[in-house]
């Protein structure tokens, strides 16, 4: 290459730098200044990646000052060129000398980079190629946004999520029993939701104690970074700039409830921002009655009637009494719900119609009552021999007959649409419980200060007393007073050490009530036994809490046992244990399932073994009794726990600090706690509604999507585009033994801001299992951000949009060459109205001749990237010259060929479309005139999605996304 100052030169590896300009040429190096970016470079003249910029007859050029040149003829003069044509502003004839041409001019169209001798590796056009094609199948998947969760394949909270979050706007209520995973269905919504664009800005509600499990389950499980805001985060967004709505920062925002109750301030704020979507957990704690609703629940109600879609998360409704049922629905539908009399009114009828579904699911006779009833629902002729075959055919005429209403039932089941509901009765899969108790003696120390707190005050005053409650964790009220350390006299440290070493290798969770017992008993087990044990609780940040359960949950140089405080049962999985240990007893039985739920979770492979030391003849053995014999809780999901507690909490606490813990008192409270016990879980069961659970979890429906995203999981696309991608983006990959690969980013990268990338590097998977056993790999799928990032990077930029490629095939002479060209057919539309599911960016590959014709159905790309071998710079750049004035008249053919196929493109989109909106339309519209929980504007919502997407459509644009010249060689 030959430098002279003046010259124009663009870099091959820093394209976005604009037009150089050789301004020093001493010895070995040259120097080129870029004015667009103020920058200079030195470069050595041997192997410069540098590119001279020349242009030719019927180019056009913009000059610096702001005109453009249409070039008639070039000449040369002292190295350096001047270009002669016409000016497109005025029309006159002029000259422009090669120095003064924009600055600022780039070249990423990719026939002029071609042109310019800009070009890539054959390997990037591939991975350019490969990226628009797994784009356009991506847009049209069915699991778009279902499959990128780190969470296990459960058919009922994949059916859920792929019920709701294909909806626009949805308003349910998600009620399933605890530890059916409310908040992994919910999580799967959200994520479904803003991956396919149908929303982009979420507010999630939740109670002080989640907002952590809130924060990781969204980020660990889905890649959703929420911001956590409060008051200081809002007055520092308020102090830069009193014109900035805080909320308006953030697309994904996280706040607790007691934050929106108690600033005004704020909660207008929220109100005054667009949301999406809202989720709210907990909310069976939002009070309402007919003549009075806590302010909480008037908070909610309000933003419900801003924001369009809205999932609300509740412990199952039965149990918390019905007109709070009713209150849920309201929010959600205050038009549909708006009468609690009406309500019960109408909830008569939707008993029998659960009734006669009862029958149906249980395979019995149908009573002419129950027939009248379904008869009376589904209204239709298509339906009528199904009904007449249910009891007057033999058997198996009967059983599709059954199996065609149930699924008729399904869909308009009174409050189907808005309410979801599993429980176990109906979801398999959940381990056995086994309980091993150990009686131990009270220490003297602790009895001593037990007595000082009984005789300080009466029962009935030392139950409002917040000290009171510390009479169940004798060890913290201990250390109230006491400076030695508790566990050097408390006999449960010894019976854990003794319990870890039978174990062996086992791992065991321990949760304790508080944090300090936590830490108190790291220290006993690492100084009196020499073991190592992982801490989890509140005082540590989110990072050291997860590198605690990593160091928890990996095999090897781990730690056997992981110490928790109360906030060890705030969602994590640790179902990879099998032993869970409880130091002491909460008060409250939900805490206590949500303790064990912690192990007792869906896919749990072995029997739990549930270990409790108690002091007897103490308040803990008062307390162990009442969830043993009352309430059966160890053994079996106690769904009647919190009506139980409601309704004899104070009395425990109170019997607990009169120290009459055996007396006749106590036996009493135990048989009454036990009596409201059965009574409430036979009015759960005998009121259980077979036809919601059914609808709940999906039947073969869920069981379908399980297989789909299982199959999914299993091909090998994605790994292979992966490591394409990786290779080309220069990031160094390292096998691990646990089908994972360790990722570094190097010096030589193409991009330093390669997604999901951080700076000390990361570990990634393709494999579920892995993921779910490992929680600091990344699980990559089609969904994760990683991989849409790195499209996207690719996308938006040109890399690989121009290459060169050398073709050795005996059967075509030297010298012949083709013109390969990439388009896509694309158009622009809100995300919201779902344009890619119909027609989606889709590549167009033409593939022309010297004479112009089109041989891309005769030669596969596959062939032609098999055959093709790369050509160095200097080759390729004599190639441009030798064909520049041939290429483009050929890409302008090529392009021709492509516009051919728009047509046939667009009414494949149109067709697909308007057979889609008008089957849900219909699907709809006859749901709604029998069940009122389809809102208008759901089917308003179809009609204009029908028509706008038809518009689009029409508009679609053709792009011209990559070029590659093909030449043959000998």
């Amino acid at each position: 290459m030959s430098f002279y100052p003046g010259q124009r030169w663009i870099s091959d590896s820093e394209s976005e730098q604009g037009l150089g300009t050789v301004t020093a040429v001493e010895g070995r190096f040259v120097t080129i200044v870029f004015t667009a970016t103020g920058d200079a470079r030195q470069y050595a003249i041997d192997n410069a990646p540098l590119t001279r910029v020349t242009f030719n007859a019927g180019d056009t050029i913009p000059s610096h000052e702001g005109w453009t040149l249409t070039v008639e003829s070039v000449q040369e003069s002292n190295h350096l060129l001047t270009y002669t044509g016409t000016r497109n502003d005025t029309g006159e004839s002029c000259s422009l000398k090669e120095v003064m041409i924009d600055h600022f001019i780039k070249f990423n169209k990719p026939h002029d980079r071609l042109l310019n001798g800009q070009v890539d590796r054959l390997d990037w056009f591939r991975l350019r190629k490969d990226c628009l094609h797994h784009q356009y199948q991506q847009q049209q998947s069915e699991l778009m946004g279902l499959c990128g969760g780190r969470v296990s394949l459960i058919p009922h909270q994949l059916y859920i999520a792929e019920e709701v979050g294909s909806r626009f706007a949805p308003r349910v209520l998600l009620a399933d029993e605890v530890g059916l995973g409310k908040t992994i269905e919910a999580g799967l919504i959200i994520h479904q939701q803003l991956v396919t664009g149908r929303a982009a800005r979420v507010l999630i509600i939740v109670p002080e104690s989640l907002m952590h499990q809130w924060l990781v389950e969204m980020l660990r499980r889905f890649n959703l970074q929420f911001s956590i805001f409060d008051e200081s985060r809002c007055q520092e967004t308020a102090h830069d700039s009193d014109s900035i709505n805080p909320f308006s920062t953030e697309q994904l925002v996280l706040v607790n409830l007691d934050f929106v109750t108690n600033n005004p301030r704020w909660y207008e704020a929220m109100i005054d921002e667009e949301w999406d979507l809202m989720v709210v957990d907990e909310a069976h704690h939002l009070s309402w009655q007919k003549d009075n609703a806590s302010l909480e629940y008037q908070c909610i109600e309000q933003l419900a009637q801003h924001i369009p879609g809205v999932l609300l998360l509740t412990a199952t409704p039965d149990q918390l009494g019905h007109e709070g049922h009713f209150a849920r629905l309201r929010l959600l539908d205050p038009d549909r719900f708006f009468d609690y009399d009406k309500f019960t009114e109408e909830e008569q009828h939707y008993s029998e119609v659960a009734d006669a579904a009862n029958t149906l699911v249980t395979d019995q006779a149908l009573s002419k009552a129950q027939i009248t009833t379904i008869a009376n629902l589904l209204q239709a002729s298509s339906d009528s021999a199904h009904i007449t075959a249910l009891n007057h055919h033999e058997h198996s005429e009967q059983a599709t007959a059954r199996q065609h209403i149930l699924q008729q039932l399904l869909d308009r089941h009174g409050t189907g649409r808005i309410l979801f509901r599993n429980s176990r009765n109906t979801i398999k899969g959940f381990p056995d419980r086994e309980l091993h108790a150990t009686p131990l003696l009270m220490p003297d120390a602790y009895q001593d200060t037990i007595n000082e707190l009984l005789l300080s005050n009466t029962a009935e005053d030392l139950s409002t007393q917040a000290q009171a409650k510390l009479i169940f964790t004798p060890e913290v009220l201990y250390s109230l007073d006491s400076h030695d350390a508790w566990y050097d006299l408390d006999p449960r440290v010894d019976y854990l050490i003794e319990l870890l070493q039978s174990l062996k290798k086992a791992k065991v969770l321990v949760i304790c009530a508080h944090a300090q017992t936590a830490i108190d008993l790291e220290t006993a087990l690492r100084v009196k036994a020499g073991m190592r044990a992982a801490v989890f609780h509140e005082g540590l940040s989110i990072f050291e809490r997860d590198r605690a359960a990593a160091y928890f949950a990996q095999d090897e140089d781990s730690a056997q046992v992981l110490l928790c405080s109360e906030i060890g049962s705030e969602g994590r999985n640790f179902q990879f244990a099998h032993h869970l240990v409880l130091f002491d007893l909460p008060r409250n039985p939900d805490l206590l399932e949500q303790r064990i739920g912690r192990l007792d979770r869906i896919g749990q492979t072995q029997t739990i073994r549930i270990h409790v030391p108690y002091f007897q003849d103490s308040a803990q053995s008062l307390l162990f009794k009442w969830y043993k014999h009352a309430l059966n809780a160890f053994e079996h999901t106690c769904i009647t726990g919190h009506a139980v507690f409601q309704a004899f909490g104070d009395s425990l606490l109170q019997l607990a600090l009169t120290a009459n813990w055996d007396s006749a008192d106590a036996e009493n409270l135990l048989a009454q706690s036990h009596d409201k016990h059965l009574s409430i879980k036979q009015d759960l069961e005998s009121g259980r509604d077979k036809l919601l659970e059914l609808h709940s979890s999906g039947q073969g429906k869920a069981q379908a999507l399980v297989t789909k995203i299982a199959k999914l999981d299993q091909q090998i696309h994605l790994p292979q585009f992966m490591f394409q991608l990786l290779d080309v983006f220069g990031i160094a990959q390292d096998d691990k033994a646990d089908n994972a690969i360790a990722l570094q980013p190097t010096e030589h990268m193409l991009n330093s801001n390669f997604p999901c990338l951080p700076e000390d590097g990361t570990t990634i998977t393709f494999n579920r299992e892995t993921a779910l056993a490992v929680e600091n790999y990344q699980l990559l799928t089609w969904d994760h951000p990683m991989v849409r990032g790195a499209m996207d990077l690719v996308l938006s930029d040109d890399i690989g949009n121009a290459s060169i490629g050398i073709l050795k095939n005996p059967a075509l002479p030297a010298g012949t060459f083709f013109i390969e060209c990439i388009f896509t057919l694309a158009a622009i539309a809100p995300s919201k109205l779902q344009l890619g599911r119909y027609l989606p960016t889709t590549p167009v590959r033409i593939l022309v001749d010297k004479n112009g014709n089109d041989l891309a159905d005769k030669v596969s790309e596959a062939v032609l990237d098999q055959q093709l071998t790369p050509v160095k710079k200097q080759v390729a750049l004599q190639l441009v010259k030798a064909l520049r004035s041939q290429v483009a008249p050929l890409v302008a053919k090529a392009e021709q060929h492509a516009e051919q196929q728009i047509a046939s493109i667009q009414q494949k989109a149109l067709s697909a479309m308007q057979a889609a909106m008008d089957e849900e339309y219909q699907r709809l519209t006859a749901l709604k005139a029998i069940n009122p929980s389809v809102r208008q504007q759901e089917i308003d919502f179809i009609l204009m999605q029908k028509n706008a997407l038809a518009e689009y459509i029409d508009k679609a644009q053709l792009n011209f996304e990559a070029v590659r010249l093909i030449v043959v060689s000998s």
